[in-house]
């Protein structure tokens, strides 16, 4: 629930730096912050709006000086928030910061809850549901192509394909209105064929744009490729390199990856997250089992495989299983250990159903890795179908938004079919406000506290 007081909280990251930023917002944010602050001279001017002006903060109390900081004070409506909003820019010190958001508390300020500032913006119609999405998404970008994808969505792109859809539910229901409200009249209505025809005309664009859930959702997160293989084949080996640090052990032994190690690798302009699993194997011990089930979990979750094979060892059953795993996903296939004496082929893996791409690969000498590198950046991009920086292309990013769709698919399908079959016109009416109020809960138009809860718990303090 929306109360209007006043909040603070450090608008820039914990921790040391040059300069952080201590945020207020409210109705008493700028006299607060005018009463830690003063101009250096006595005579000088308070700060005016959207200036930066050098000050010192002091404590009100005590009179002692605590910094010397900048002062821009935003009167409401052009503001952040759309309520008053001051920003004290002071030295970065960890404890600076809690003593200036301290002096701010005792004055009066609430400290602010996690992506309070944002919501306030939402409240109060600076922005809407989705641009305050892509805010967090914008922070936790990790790639040049979610960076894209995010700027799109901040700058209203996903809210305005979501609008023209709506007009087009509006125009519907418009034409239903006339029916229900001129029944007795002798006017030329469009017939209900016609009326089928627009609603699954619309239909199928609400399902492209369902349909671009997989991409927005690989952009923005990464695309997850599951590393399978049978015990000592290099799949931690493999990790390793891809990663350029030692993040998993490498032994001898076989069985030594126990449970499923994930990290993110920087290889394209869409983030790969890897996940290094336990090998595939028929005898294990019971703590060994528990990583193989894990394993084929991975694997099924996954948007892509890397498949390890040992070209120094003889076909065994378990590399039926890793073939089994990955037969329905795109991916890659390494036949590692090229630097020993060969004892399976490429040509033998082909002849066991190995469909991928295969890449004659050596994880211990690093041969290979930049053409491995080049396929998998390829490959991620493909899967995605990246919309790469400019391209403008509209993508659902989150889940919130593809059961909004299909719920406004589902309804819209079934306002299509009670048309065709001649139904009263107020009861096509109520399919088409279903998908009108489905539509309207992506942006925020109509939403309720526990989603505005889940969706800004996940914003960082100050944002």
């Amino acid at each position: 629930m929306y109360v209007a007081d006043t909040i603070v909280a450090p608008a820039t990251p914990p921790g040391s730096g040059a300069v952080a930023i201590v945020r207020l917002s409210g109705p008493r944010a700028i006299e607060i912050a005018r009463l830690l602050w003063r101009p250096l001279r006595e005579d000088a001017p308070l700060a005016p709006p959207r200036e930066l002006r050098l000050g010192e903060v002091r404590d009100p109390k005590s009179g002692a000086l605590i910094d010397r900081a900048m002062l821009a004070v935003f009167p409401a409506p052009r503001s952040l928030t759309g309520e008053d909003v001051a920003e004290l820019q002071c030295h970065g010190g960890r404890y600076l910061v809690r003593r200036i958001v301290a002096l701010a508390a005792d004055a009066g300020a609430r400290p602010a809850a996690p992506g309070e500032f944002t919501r306030r913006a939402y409240l109060n119609g600076r922005i809407d549901l989705t641009e305050a999405e892509a805010i967090a998404d914008l922070v936790d970008a990790r790639g040049d192509a979610a960076l894209a994808q995010a700027l799109a969505q901040l700058s209203g792109a996903l809210a305005a394909r979501v609008e023209g859809l709506r007009a087009k539910l509006i125009g519907l229901r418009a034409r239903l209105e006339a029916e229900i409200d001129f029944s007795d009249e002798d006017i030329n209505l469009p017939p209900r064929a016609e009326f089928a025809r627009v609603a699954d005309a619309l239909a199928a664009d609400l399902r492209a744009l369902i349909d671009t859930f997989r991409r927005g959702r690989i952009v923005r997160d990464g695309a997850r490729a599951a590393i399978i293989g049978k015990p000592n084949a290099g799949k931690s080996s493999l990790l390793n390199l891809l990663l350029g640090s030692d993040r998993a052990i490498v032994t001898p032994i076989p069985g030594a990856t126990r449970d499923v190690i994930e990290e993110t690798a920087a290889i394209g302009p869409i983030p790969l997250v890897l996940a290094d699993t336990a090998g595939l194997r028929a005898e294990a011990d019971p703590v060994e089992a528990l990583g193989i089930e894990r394993t084929r979990r991975t694997a099924a979750a996954a948007d892509l495989t890397i498949t390890v094979f040992d070209s120094s060892r003889r076909w065994e059953p378990a590399d039926d299983e890793v073939i089994a795993l990955a037969a329905r996903l795109p991916g890659l296939a390494l036949l590692n250990k090229s630097d020993l004496p060969r004892m399976l082929t490429a040509g033998e893996l082909r002849a066991r159903g190995v469909a991928l791409p295969i890449i004659e690969f050596c994880a211990l000498a690093a041969d290979g890795l930049e053409p491995l590198r080049e396929r998998l950046a390829a490959l991620v991009e493909e899967l995605a179908d990246s919309p790469g920086a400019g391209d403008g292309r509209v993508a659902i990013t989150r889940e919130r938004h593809r059961a909004a769709l299909e719920s406004a698919f589902e309804s819209l399908t079934a306002a299509s079919v009670a048309a065709s079959a001649g139904m009263p016109p107020e009861i096509v009416a109520v399919d088409i406000m279903a998908a009108t109020d489905a539509l309207d809960a992506i942006t925020g138009a109509v939403t309720t506290e526990d989603v505005l809860d889940l969706i800004f718990r996940e914003f960082c303090i100050g944002k």
